[in-house]
């Protein structure tokens, strides 16, 4: 039986989180202490309800710490579950005095939108330096055991069609104020492996792509969920752009595995992709298979272009992934499975 772990009720996150409860070792986090910030994010909120869901099912006591700007938002996600949960109420910028011992930190905090990437520039810079020195600060007063900065597939710039490790970059115009976030990602790398190198830090970093999956919000403004639901609401997918990037994504729970993969296993010092390489395909293509495959044509894809090109840079990543598969991890959920299930969370939490 399914316990309910949540208001509102989401069943396939739920189904997703017992699956990775029952597939994957945690056991190397049993007994200790994390905190995790950006902790009412997408990422953040899920790895809180992961360990929670340990607690209950492997008895793994853990005691988590959860950093929140927004105690109100914090109590809506969590529901029931925001007692076992310590809550600090903080800007990432002045952590506060914690007495308490802890022995992992996992940093998500940070801007997300475009839109605020473009307009607060000086802010998204700002939330994603300072945020993180302050972090890496913390960790090591507190000498953790491990550390996992969660960064952005966007350091690797504008590619070209080659296979990209992590070594590889390409281009980032810095005199675009929309590179505020893809260069701030970069400094935060670069200052976790500067920690790790002159403070002997167990700091890895671990750079998402896309994220899609259960537990979105209903009203994620990302394209993700505008193609979600566009689904549920028998609308049009209207596409902005003319949806020429190219790059993979990656199912929620998969990510999740990708990231405490990292956390347990990964070098110090060292930066992992975690992708599906499975699922690189274009915007127009994506939105192509969900008219298609999921909403049997009974939608069309629509292009009204209206968006300026530095909301949407063109992106065409292709990644290579046998640093993180070194590790024993794989992405197991693949685009049109990842969707499908999106699609019926998101009917739930629209309940």
């Amino acid at each position: 039986m399914i316990e309910k772990i949540e208001a509102p009720d989401d069943r396939i996150l739920q189904e997703d989180l017992e699956y990775l409860v029952r597939s994957f070792d945690f056991s190397g986090i049993f007994h200790t202490s994390v905190f995790v910030t950006g902790a009412t994010g997408l990422i953040g909120s899920q790895l809180i309800k992961l360990f929670l869901c340990l607690n209950r099912k492997k008895n793994a006591r853990i005691t988590i710490f959860a950093l929140v700007r927004n105690n109100i938002k914090a109590r809506k996600i969590f529901g029931a579950l925001y007692e076992k949960i310590n809550f600090v109420i903080s800007d990432i910028k002045s952590i506060p005095e914690i007495d308490a011992s802890i022995d992992y930190i996992i940093h998500g905090a940070g801007e997300t939108a475009s839109k605020t990437f473009i307009e607060k520039p000086v802010e998204t810079i700002d939330t994603a330096y300072i945020g993180t020195r302050s972090m890496l600060g913390f960790a090591k007063q507190k000498k953790v055991k491990g550390f996992v900065y969660l960064s952005s597939m966007e350091v690797f710039g504008i590619t070209d069609s080659r296979e990209v490790s992590e070594a590889d970059y390409g281009y980032i115009d810095i005199l675009n104020p929309r590179s505020s976030y893809s260069e701030s990602k970069r400094m935060c790398e670069c200052l976790c492996v500067c920690y790790a190198k002159e403070y002997n830090l167990p700091v890895k970093i671990a750079r998402l792509v896309q994220v899609v999956g259960s537990g979105i919000d209903y009203n994620d403004t990302r394209v993700t969920g505008q193609f979600a639901r566009s689904v549920i609401e028998n609308r049009d997918i209207v596409l902005k752009t003319e949806g020429k990037t190219r790059r993979p994504c990656v199912y929620t729970r998969d990510a999740l595995s990708g990231i405490c993969t990292v956390l347990l296993k990964g070098s110090d010092g060292e930066a992992y992709s975690v992708a599906n390489t499975d699922t690189t395909v274009t915007i127009r293509e994506t939105a192509d298979m969900i008219v298609e495959k999921i909403a049997g044509n009974a939608i069309k894809v629509v292009l009204d272009r209206d968006i300026p090109a530095e909301y949407a840079p063109n992106l065409n990543l292709n990644l290579n992934l046998n640093l993180i598969k070194s590790l024993g991890w794989k992405a197991e959920v693949g685009l049109e499975e990842a969707y499908r299930r999106m699609i019926e969370s998101m009917k739930e939490r629209k309940k």
